[in-house]
């Protein structure tokens, strides 16, 4: 079957269109069913990518090519490797818990909520797997507009300032990209093949120019600081499925394109820059760490916690070593699980009692002990327990960057110590000690619906940390062929 890739992207999407096209307000249950029905049909179709994928090759796999805007050349082609595969299940299987979770809570027009989430699941996939430089482009640019309206329709009392903030930020960035983009297809000869890219000699100043304008639109997608100002608001104000569904898969789209674009297309122009955003990244680590620290709102610490973790993917990918890059890979994944699992739970909180402050909270152990056994599973998680997701990524970063420097190494290791701060002191307050007041007292704990979605996410959590072998070996020959290639130059 070499199509998967094809209906990866557009089961979600067709679901997504059928439930706008004949949802309705009055007919919530149909709505859901649909919607649940689509989204495990989308996880579905991405099982064989999972069981077919062959690990002994660093080529592209699942082809697929067709013509799509002939007077330009630009194709659909759609392929993965072992640095791609892994995003395609994770996304389906996200949109399939988000789904889940919004079952009972999203009483207002389910049908475009559920539309929305469904089509922006397919557009994602799109990313992760076209090889066509302006298809890429289109499902990248694309993304936002399912993601604006889930956060302007159904987020907080500032949902439209920001979901404005977040459309803005990633446009402007979007756009040098664009530039970039069509730069290379006319540097090529016509051609918007990213593999025709990768093998384009360059001189110095073309590099560093593109280098910039591959930079600033995908730093800001990470988001890396300092251009990161714009997630804390948007985590905040989206409702508990955006925000899942931004953490576990939106921020990876900018770190893919660190792998596909800027790496193999400017080699010598990374290496030169290295540095700053190795600087950047333990910025990121050490200094947003520090100021989730002192977050009084759940959701901005986890946000901010989200930022911290991304800096050590940006940091793992820059410091050019088989286990900086594939820790920097395993980190993507097991934030996916870890940041979904932590925003879910906190949704679970504020379902109940519509506060997300920590100082609303105390003693929900005493009346919630099923859910605050998975919440500390998920908080040992986010601090990068052994055995859990959490670990294997930071490790293999950490061990990467002594490599490359002990005292980036040192720096990088910090992080954890404030990953373990942050996290803990916040489940202390919220979890432990006695009942402080009537809201939590009147808790109950988790239902069958909640306690699937949590248990699914916990085994996954799990999983990975303690058998990460089936997820390296993938990524395993992409990786060695992407620092070889990245290691010579292409000055012309």
């Amino acid at each position: 079957m070499s199509n998967i890739l094809s209906l990866a992207i557009w089961v979600p999407v067709v679901f997504g269109v059928l439930l706008l096209a004949v949802g309705r307000q009055e007919n919530a249950a149909f709505t859901r069913w649909v919607a649940l029905i689509g989204a495990i049909a989308g996880f579905l179709v991405t099982i064989p990518l999972m069981t077919g994928f062959d690990n002994s090759t660093a080529a592209m796999q699942f082809v697929e090519k067709a013509a799509w805007i002939e007077r330009f050349n630009v194709m659909y082609h759609l392929g993965v490797d072992g640095i791609s595969m892994w995003f395609v299940p994770l996304t389906a299987f996200i949109t399939v818990i988000v789904v889940l979770a919004g079952w009972e809570v999203i009483e207002d027009r389910p049908h475009q909520y559920y539309g929305a989430f469904l089509i922006l699941s397919g557009l994602m996939v799109g990313v992760f797997s076209a090889l066509d430089g302006m298809l890429f482009y289109v499902f990248f640019e694309a993304t936002l507009i399912p993601m604006y309206i889930i956060i302007g329709m159904w987020g907080g009392p500032r949902r439209v300032y920001a979901a404005f903030k977040f459309f803005l930020y990633t446009l402007l960035g979007s756009l040098l990209m664009l530039i970039a983009l069509i730069f290379l297809y006319y540097k090529s000869g016509g051609s918007f093949s990213i593999l025709d890219w990768h093998k384009l000699p360059l001189a110095a100043t073309p590099q560093t120019l593109l280098f910039i304008a591959f930079f600033a639109a995908f730093a800001v997608k990470v988001p890396m600081f300092p251009v990161h100002t714009w997630l804390p608001d948007v985590h905040v104000e989206a409702p508990t499925g955006g925000s899942a569904v931004l953490a576990a898969i939106m921020l990876k789209l900018g770190c893919y394109g660190f792998l596909r674009f800027m790496l193999p297309i400017v080699p010598d122009a990374s290496h030169e820059y290295a540095p700053v955003v190795i600087t950047l990244s333990l910025v990121g680590v050490i200094y947003i760490g520090l100021v989730a620290m002192v977050q009084q709102d759940m959701k901005k610490l986890v946000a901010y916690s989200s930022i911290a973790h991304m800096g050590f993917v940006t940091l793992g990918f820059f410091i050019f070593n088989e286990l900086g890059m594939s820790g920097g890979l395993v980190q993507m994944i097991a934030h996916g699980f870890v940041s979904g699992a932590m925003f879910l739970s906190i949704g679970v909180l504020y379902d109940r009692v519509h506060s997300r402050e920590i100082s609303s909270y105390g003693g929900v152990v005493n009346t919630m002990p099923k859910f605050a056994a998975f919440a500390l599973l998920f908080s040992m998680a986010n601090c990068g327990l052994p055995g859990t997701a959490g670990f294997v990524g930071e490790w293999m970063v950490i061990l990467g960057a002594v490599q490359y420097d002990f005292l980036i190494g040192l720096l990088a290791a910090t992080a954890l110590i404030f990953g373990a701060a942050y996290t803990l002191w916040m489940y202390k307050r919220v979890y432990f000690g006695d009942v402080t007041n009537d809201h939590v007292r009147e808790l109950t704990d988790i239902n069958a619906r909640e306690f699937l979605i949590l248990a699914v996410l916990a085994a996954a959590v799990l999983w990975m940390g303690i058998q990460p072998k089936p997820f390296t070996d993938v990524m395993h020959v992409s990786v060695t062929e992407l620092l070889k290639h990245v290691a010579q130059s292409k000055l012309n």
